[in-house]
């Protein structure tokens, strides 16, 4: 039937291109955008995922900055603590060189103090950002100050809950150079250096005990007692001052090898007999090791020590262990930040990866094919284009109408 109210194939026509111009709109926002849900309403579901590691992937950005300003304070700790690794085997080469006998200690020591003052240059220009891990408030520091850590990725569990994972460093006696607070840092921690004695073995009332005493040659032993109008026993093996000959009460010494002398006191054999006899002089009295006469101890730093010629080989020994624990001490903490430094390292590339796969992943949901969209976008125009020209011969049935009524 053909109406003049109603164009049944005007409407089709008009139908379908509608629908043709609704898919290439489509079409042309995928090709303008280059995503294929680019809004909740194309996919609910996929915008939400996809939005969600977007925001995820921006927080990933956010560490790997985090993990450059880490690397840096760990490189910058490493870097010093190497420099003042170098510096301390210096010190130790120039003790090692004032044990030589001869040597004049006093200039030895002028070149150790220059690299005393490079070890606390090196501590106090260790530092950034504000933040300096060589040269520490330890004693009495808040946990605040010992406390550091290094942002190391973001994380996102199965249950959708977010947190940031970081590597933590505490600064303590064992990786700090200086302590700005006190001395219990590596270089400025106190070490009692024994002076110049000898250990000898005491048996007193039955307990036999070891005992570092003063050690004195022949030539020093000599000079004392001649100096104090004393003598030697014939055997050669003890030695008093005037005071003490038969009286207890003067200043001794007992032989106990070639060429080493130790203190001793006088005892009467019948009112003292719960200490070991070492000599027996010439009256009633007993010569017995003075086990109170201990060398001398001095506490000593790597930072602050010194020598000069009369620096006994003893001491020079206890300040080259005393470098020397301190040397290993430095580098165990140097190798402890080349292991953070190369896991920070580690961390980063596989930040950079992992951000790298979130974007794939992202874009295997929400991005359009642009192949396939431009040959959609090809067959629709052809599409509009023909829809258009029913159209227009639809529109022209209703004209033919006339023809009937014309004479």
């Amino acid at each position: 039937m053909t109406s003049i109210l109603t164009n049944v194939a005007a409407m089709a026509a008009l139908q379908t291109l509608r629908s043709i111009d609704s898919d290439m709109e489509q079409t042309q926002a995928r090709v303008s955008s280059g995503l294929r849900v680019g809004g909740a309403s194309d996919n609910a579901a996929y915008w939400s995922i996809a939005t969600t590691m977007r925001s995820d992937n921006m927080a990933l950005s956010a560490v790997q900055d985090a993990l450059g300003l880490g690397a840096a304070k760990i490189d910058t700790a490493y870097s010093g603590m190497n420099s003042a690794i170098e510096v301390v085997k210096e010190i130790k080469a120039k003790l090692t060189a004032a044990s030589e006998d001869g040597v004049d200690k006093t200039k030895i020591q002028e070149e150790i103090s220059q690299l005393q003052d490079q070890l606390r240059s090196i501590g106090e220009a260790a530092s950034f950002s504000g933040e300096n891990w060589l040269q520490a408030k330890l004693t009495g520091a808040l946990s605040s100050d010992i406390n550091k850590s290094v942002v190391a990725s973001f994380v996102r569990d199965s249950s959708g809950a977010v947190s940031v994972k970081k590597v933590d460093y505490t600064l303590d006696s064992t990786n700090v150079l200086f302590d700005t607070n006190g001395n219990t840092g590596i270089l400025d921690q106190t070490t009692n250096i024994a002076g110049d004695g000898v250990v000898v073995n005491v048996n007193i009332a039955g307990v036999t005990g070891s005992y570092n005493v003063i050690k004195y040659t022949t030539a020093q032993v000599s000079t004392a007692v001649t100096g104090a109008g004393g003598a030697f026993d014939v055997g050669g093996s003890i030695a008093w001052t005037v005071a003490g000959d038969g009286a207890g009460a003067g200043l001794g010494f007992v032989k106990i090898g070639d060429d080493t002398w130790v203190a001793a006191t006088e005892q009467d054999a019948a009112a003292n007999s719960t200490q070991e006899v070492f000599a027996t002089d010439a009256s009633t009295f007993e010569w017995q090791i003075d086990t109170t006469a201990a060398a001398a101890s001095t506490a000593m730093s790597v930072d602050t020590f010194a020598i000069d010629n009369t620096t006994t080989s003893t001491q020079i020994a206890g300040l080259l262990s005393m470098v020397d624990t301190a040397l290993e001490t430095m580098t165990s903490a140097a190798a402890q930040l080349g292991s953070i430094s190369m896991r920070i390292e580690m961390q980063q590339g596989f930040v950079a990866s992992l951000t790298d796969s979130i974007d794939k992943g992202v874009g295997r949901l929400v991005d359009a094919d642009m192949n396939e969209e431009s040959t959609r976008l090809k067959a629709l125009q052809t599409q509009q284009q023909l829809a258009v020209q029913s159209l227009s011969i639809a529109n022209t049935a209703s004209q033919n109408i006339l023809t009937l009524f014309r004479q």
